[in-house]
């Protein structure tokens, strides 16, 4: 063969290597057998291959045969797939006998593998995710047929194993960890395993019985043997075990058990960033499935967790130190140095600690689609994905490269110059400049966003004094000072000595005394943000009041205050919240989940419209049990209360209208009753059966119907609004029972799909009560069945209602459930309000019950305006509007169409039944006094306001009362 022009080809350093190599092929296949006839593609690649890897260039000089069964078998060019390695070993190994001869196997198969992968990789005839498959692949194939030979070998010799609890025979789980784990093993990767099995009891049909732990532990030590020991064939994989419980110093093998209780006992932080990759490798697929759904609570935290960005930060700092003690220079390390292989994967994994148990997407353990998954998911900017992911292919890249010449485990860059022209040529480089100018440009990058997402925490963003170790120094003070208050008074408190009472109390609070070393340590970061963020607010003293209150509910968890203090931007939105109302900082003090919220500025005030609203309980429900009613219920909770935080927080900054935030609280208690609704229709007919038979799953066809009355129905929901509703249903007394095996005649049934809904909306539960429920619109009020009959309900309203009930109709409207009862009462409404009406007499009778309702609930005194109640005030033009419906549309059947006071009174004047000025007026005075009520919500206050705020709206809307109410009809 002639092969001097590819020698040529090749750096100078490297071409009286491969012309030797050449030349001791040829005297191998001179001594060996025939020579090979190399084909086109493996005759254009083998000198830049050979180049590259002593490991493939010895292994084809050794043994020629080996590349010519690769090259005629058509295995160097195949692409990887999957089955392919099982499939060979299990007929190479159908008739091994002995654990000897199973190494030899291995080793042989390994070796020919390993040959072919780096071939095609150094070539360029497969990508990275393709080697990374293929490597892993083929070291789980090898686990596999590895255990299946050594079991059955040692049951025979020991007996069968068996759990005592089960009964049946027990099988080793082999877990991997790491890069096998994550299906991103390298080219001389060692394999970190975890060797358990599902429960303990002991060995079966032999004489002398073992326990499990006994056999298994054997076992696992043959696998390793097997895989680890050097014969004159090489050896398989290198078997890393320190990641199981306790390390080196902890048993072999344990059970399902003993995990289980190791990890929620004695779990450390680090073990939590190992359990990301596990997967079941080798052995019981379907029992180490069951194990990693075990203890999956222990890795991914139901909460956002910003302790794993410390956990993270710290494991980083001992890498360092790590690389330091053993000499090592950081900037020639690729995996553990600076902007190496282990920063980007922390980069991606320190977000799935935080969310991953909340978002199940991220617990993907492939570090690229992690990755794209946080860029589609705006947790991280797309140019700092692509710079993370376009680094990391190239790293690992890097990484083969060192490996594949001597199939060694390495990461060091080399400093010989026949080394640096070796991995520069392989990368596909001219020099070593060029290489190392592209390597530093990645690794910079890498250690760019590294350094964003890890650095210490600081407070330079926030309002503080020229030195911020002062404020440390306020909160660990424990003599007051002028010092001390100078610092409070540089910050921007007007009362320091307030200030220093309040952080006194705290320090002395049972909660801050208990906590231990790294709690504490975690407070005394936060403090001084804190004092320094809220120092800027307008009433610092009032904010900071709040949020020690909400500091010392949520102190003994250590994620909340690493929350604040890895993201000021959480900060700053908590203290801009709490400064702003006290409702908003009760809800977080009550329900401290809602702080994940304030992670997002963008997420916490963008507030969705009602499909996105329906869509997002649909995604929040996903993952609870369909027969786990609590579960629901919690989660139903907790969109409510994250959903209202987000309207408040839109309200507070006046990005959302008044119109706008009635509009988002009553689409939320529609999507959040429909869907309680469903779930209470699924739990009874689970139990009893359909009450009729075209009934299904969906509501359309349940014969059951929410009807809301008030400001549900009328889109004008506040922040603490009950929810005015009455229960319908279309069952008849001669219905049939339902089918179920619990059967129940269709009234019952409906009857108590009613108290079930009231039970999911009402129950305090750890994160409160769902909505209060008002039902005494119905019909007999308190005194009348709870879901009345559609046909007996439309009979009242004709024939028994009082006006008042009729005023109440203006503003009702189907919600949600059957929807041919919602056309029955839209039909049955119109019906009743188009009626025409003596309007004296109607006047009378509104007046009458205005007067009637002033008398019992007016707030107002002297100097106090009751908003809702005082003359003038926000009934009196609900009252206005419902008497204009009831007076004008059997002429104007138009008026129907909105069931809100604003359109409604609008409507008026496109009928010509009220001047623009007046209709102007009542709009404006309606307006500015729910913007002040929902102030005053927020403000947790009394919706009363001194006498003369609104004097002028008060004296327009009673004069439209006189006109309208009491002026005498022609």
């Amino acid at each position: 063969m002639d092969w001097q022009a590819k020698i040529q080809e090749l750096p100078p350093l490297l071409q009286g290597r491969v012309k030797r190599d050449l030349a001791r092929f040829q005297e191998s296949l001179n001594q060996n057998g025939p020579e090979i006839r190399l084909q086109t593609k493996t005759k254009e690649t083998l000198c830049s291959v050979w180049a590259a890897s002593d490991f493939v260039a010895s292994s084809c000089i050794r043994q020629p045969s080996l590349l010519f069964d690769l090259q005629e078998s058509g295995d160097l060019f195949r692409t990887y797939e999957p089955d392919f390695y099982s499939k060979a070993l299990k007929q190479q190994l159908a008739h091994v006998t002995n654990e000897t001869v199973l190494m030899t196997v291995l080793r042989r198969f390994r070796r020919r593998e390993m040959v072919r992968i780096i071939w095609r990789d150094l070539a360029g005839w497969a990508d990275l995710e393709e080697i990374l498959g293929d490597l892993s692949q083929l070291a789980e194939d090898c686990l596999n047929n590895a255990l299946t030979c050594l079991h059955h070998w040692q049951s025979q010799e020991l007996g069968t194993p068996y759990g005592f609890y089960s009964g049946k025979p027990q099988t080793l789980v082999i877990l991997g960890m790491g890069k096998l784990g994550a299906r991103e093993l390298n080219l001389s990767s060692d394999i970190d395993l975890m060797f358990t099995y599902p429960e303990n009891g002991e060995t079966q049909g032999v004489e002398k019985t073992r326990s499990n732990e006994e056999y298994f532990t054997r076992l696992a030590q043959c696998i390793i043997r097997c895989f680890e020991m050097r014969t004159e064939e090489g050896f398989v994989f290198r078997v890393d075990m320190r990641l199981r419980p306790d390390g080196d110093s902890g048993p072999l093998v344990v059970s399902f058990e003993a995990m289980e209780n190791y990890y929620q006992s004695q779990g450390r932080d680090w073990e939590r960033y190992a359990m990301i990759k596990a997967r079941v490798v080798a052995g019981d697929y379907l029992a180490g499935k069951r194990l990693l759904a075990m203890l999956q609570l222990f890795t991914y935290r139901r909460y956002l967790d910003f302790g794993a960005i410390e956990a993270l930060r710290d494991m980083k700092m001992l890498i360092v130190q790590e690389l330091r003690r053993q000499g090592s220079k950081a900037d020639i390390n690729i995996k553990l140095g600076l902007g190496g292989i282990r920063e980007i994967e922390f980069i991606g994994q320190s977000f799935q600690l935080i969310r991953g148990g909340r978002e199940v997407a991220l617990q993907d353990r492939r570090i690229l689609r992690t990755l794209t998954l946080l860029a589609e998911r705006n947790y991280l900017p797309v140019y700092v994905k692509e710079d993370l992911c376009a680094a990391y292919v190239f790293l690992r890249r890097v990484e083969h490269r060192l490996q594949a010449y001597r199939d060694e485990q390495t990461h060091i860059l080399p400093d010989s110059a026949e080394g640096q022209e070796r991995l520069a040529f392989s990368m596909g480089y001219k020099d070593w400049e060029g290489f190392l100018y592209q390597l530093n440009r990645h690794r910079h990058r890498v250690q760019e966003h590294f350094e964003q997402l890890f650095a210490a925490p600081h407070i330079g963003a926030l309002k503080q004094t020229e030195q911020p170790n002062d404020l440390t120094q306020v909160w660990l003070a424990c003599h007051l000072s002028e010092a001390i208050l100078a610092v409070l008074s540089t910050a921007g408190y007007c009362s320091p000595e307030k200030v220093i009472q309040m952080l006194a109390r705290l320090r002395q609070s049972y909660t801050v005394r208990a906590l231990n070393s790294r709690g504490q340590r975690r407070l005394t970061q936060l403090m001084p943000l804190l004092l320094g963020a809220i120092g800027s607010t307008d009433q610092p003293e009032q904010c900071l009041q709040r949020v020690l209150i909400l500091l010392e509910t949520i102190a003994k968890r250590a994620a909340y205050l690493a929350l604040l203090i890895e993201n000021s931007m959480a900060l700053s939105q908590l203290v801009k919240l709490c400064a702003a109302s006290p409702f908003v900082a009760r809800q977080l003090t009550r329900y401290p989940l809602l702080l994940d919220d304030l992670l997002d500025p963008r997420a916490l005030y963008q507030v969705p419209n009602y499909s996105q609203l329906t869509e997002d309980l649909v995604q929040l429900l996903i993952s609870a049990s369909q027969d786990d009613l609590e579960q629901h219920m919690e989660l139903l909770r907790h969109f409510r209360q994250r959903q209202s935080l987000r309207v408040a927080a839109a309200d507070i900054t006046g990005i959302l209208p008044l119109m706008k935030v009635g509009d988002h609280l009553t689409y939320l208690a529609e999507v959040v009753l429909q869907k309680s609704l469903e779930l209470s229709w699924q739990h009874l007919a689970r139990r009893h059966g359909y009450p009729h038979p075209s009934c299904g799953d969906e509501l359309e066809n349940c014969g059951f119907a929410i009807i809301a009355y008030g400001k549900l129905g009328g889109y004008e929901l506040g922040y603490g609004s009950d929810l005015d509703v009455v229960f319908l249903h279309t069952a008849k007394l001669n219905d049939p029972l339902t089918k179920g095996d619990r059967p129940l005649h269709p009234i019952v049934f409906y009857s108590r799909l009613g108290q079930r809904l009231i039970h999911i909306l009402q129950t305090l539960t750890p994160l409160g009560k769902l909505y209060e429920v008002d039902t005494r619109l119905r019909p007999s009020g308190d005194s009348g069945l709870l879901v009345s009959s559609l046909e007996g309900y439309c009979d009242y309203q004709r024939t028994q209602a009082w006006t008042w009930e009729h005023q109440a109709l203006v503003r009702a409207r189907f919600i949600a459930g059957d929807k041919k009862i919602g056309i029955t009462f839209a039909a049955m409404r119109e019906e009743i309000l188009v009626r025409q009406r003596d309007l004296t007499r109607l006047q009378e009778e509104v007046r009458s019950m205005r007067t009637k309702m002033r008398s019992q609930l007016d707030q107002s005194r002297i100097g106090v305006f009751d908003l809702k109640q005082g003359k003038g005030g926000i009934v009196d033009i609900e009252f206005i509007v419902q008497y204009g419906v009831l007076a004008w549309a059997h002429t104007y059947p138009h008026l129907l169409v909105y069931p809100d006071n604003i359109r409604t009174l609008e409507g008026f004047t496109q009928a010509g039944l009220m001047s623009q000025e007046n209709s102007t007026l009542l709009i404006k005075s309606y307006c500015a006094y729910r913007m002040a009520t929902n102030r005053l919500n927020l403000q947790e206050r009394e919706e009363w306001v001194e006498e003369g705020q609104f004097a002028k709206e008060r004296d327009a809307v009673q004069r439209l009362w006189s006109v309208l109410l009491e002026a005498k009809i022609a």
